[in-house]
């Protein structure tokens, strides 16, 4: 996605050890918006994400190198339609989608739920390695309501921002949106977007499920659009995620998905 310098002590940074981060020196290395060049979740950035002012207000991860994927689901009054699913609501086919691609997750990976339906907009599971409690709560949802695009994903960056903050700005994250259609009126999420792009190196994929090509989320050569204009579609969708992982090991991926 972006293609920026990396600075030689970033460099030295990535290949040192293979071991997990001393967490001391890792403060002292990404301390302060003036420290830039750095490499976070894997990649060059002329930024520094996220910014840590007081390292002894945070509790520090004991997995600094964790891979991270928050997921924020559509339960929209939209998704409880029968439309490119077969004679299935889209909802019942995104749920199990969605549970099977958490299955491919790796299991030391962190993964949270933001959802908007009928019990309204907010954070179902924190960030954790509980997949189970996560998949759970992807059954629960019952469709209802908007799309507040805008203020799902406001909350979304927050909380990996927050999992940034304790992973010191190591390891890897991932925003994975699935949508059947735009925004509300004043929820369009062109600002957080931005945000996303410029001020992170968040990951962000979305995947538009019958709706084609012709989202506001789709931006091209910035971020990880996918159009599922079916059940099998959208699994893949789901599943080309863990292609983007610096830590997915490439014999693991093929264009139908992840290989058992």
């Amino acid at each position: 996605m972006k293609k920026l310098l990396v600075s030689a002590p970033a460099l030295l940074l990535l290949v040192a050890c293979d071991q997990q981060p001393d967490s001391k020196q890792a403060i002292e290395n990404i301390q302060g918006p003036q420290n830039l060049g750095h490499l976070y979740a894997g990649k060059p950035t002329e930024y520094t994400w996220p910014v840590i002012e007081q390292a002894g207000a945070i509790q520090i991860s004991a997995s600094l190198l964790a891979q991270n994927y928050y997921l924020v689901i559509d339960g929209s009054g939209s998704m409880d339609e029968v439309g490119c699913s077969g004679n299935r609501k889209k909802i019942d086919v995104a749920k199990e989608a969605v549970n099977q691609f958490i299955d491919s997750i790796p299991k030391d990976a962190n993964v949270g739920l933001l959802v908007f339906d009928d019990k309204g907009i907010g954070e179902r599971v924190a960030l954790s390695v509980d997949h189970d409690s996560v998949k759970q709560e992807v059954q629960n949802i019952s469709a209802n309501g908007g799309t507040p695009l805008l203020e799902a994903m406001s909350r979304a960056y927050s909380a990996i921002t927050a999992q940034g903050q304790q992973q010191l700005g190591y390891g890897e994250y991932h925003m994975v949106v699935v949508t059947d259609g735009e925004a509300n009126t004043g929820q369009d999420p062109g600002r957080i977007v931005d945000t996303i792009l410029r001020a992170s190196p968040i990951t962000l994929h979305t995947i538009g499920f019958c709706i084609g090509n012709g989202h506001s989320l789709n931006v091209p050569g910035l971020t990880d659009y996918r159009a599922a204009n079916n059940p099998d579609e959208l699994l893949a969708g789901l599943q080309s995620v863990l292609a983007e992982s610096a830590e997915y090991p490439a014999d693991k991926f093929d264009s139908g998905g992840v290989k058992p």
